[in-house]
């Protein structure tokens, strides 16, 4: 490779970089600033949910921000696919891996069409958006459609959903398309 070409590829990565970055610092904008706070009563346990919450579960939970995006909570294993109007397009139940993501903002970072799963599962539409300790969190469906609870003993990130969610959630949930993760 030539100087002047390893300086353009340096150049486009740097360029990706600071994109990447800036479209996470506009996703956390829009977050509450409490939403990674843990309540002080007991720990591990999820924001209160308001009546209107109570009475329907599949309501979008209200400290998840603005705008089109993902919303995933850690308590109730449920993913809303948000239109920027604030309505579900789509609300369903997922099966989380072991290694569970942080609350707070996030962008989708990276998409595979098929791959197998760190479980050794062969998996589609999987849709990245953040790691923990090396490991990737994220979407995917199970292409036998299963959906079984994670071995403890191996560190997954993958948030397995049906193949039909799935297909709902490799349309909606594209390069930069925020994430918001509520405990």
């Amino acid at each position: 490779m030539s100087r002047s070409s390893s300086g353009f590829v340096a150049g486009l990565t740097a360029a990706a970089v600071a994109a990447i970055g800036f479209l996470a610092y506009q996703a956390s904008a829009s977050v509450p600033e409490d939403l990674g706070k843990r309540p002080e009563k007991s720990p591990g346990a999820s924001a209160p949910r308001s009546p209107e919450e109570k009475a329907d579960p599949t309501a979008v939970p209200a400290r998840s921000g603005v705008g089109e995006r993902v919303v995933y909570s850690l308590a109730e294993d449920r993913v809303w696919l948000v239109e920027a109007s604030g309505k579900p397009r789509i609300t369903f139940k997922v099966t989380p891996g072991s290694v569970d993501p942080v609350p707070g903002a996030y962008v989708v970072t990276s998409r595979s069409g098929s791959v197998t799963g760190t479980d050794g599962v062969p998996i589609e539409h999987v849709v990245r958006f953040t790691s923990v300790d090396g490991i990737a969190i994220g979407f995917s469906a199970a292409v036998d459609n299963s959906t079984p609870k994670p071995d403890p003993s191996k560190k997954t990130g993958g948030i397995r959903e049906s193949r039909a969610h799935g297909n709902a959630m490799w349309e909606f949930a594209t390069i930069s398309k925020k994430v918001v993760v509520v405990p």
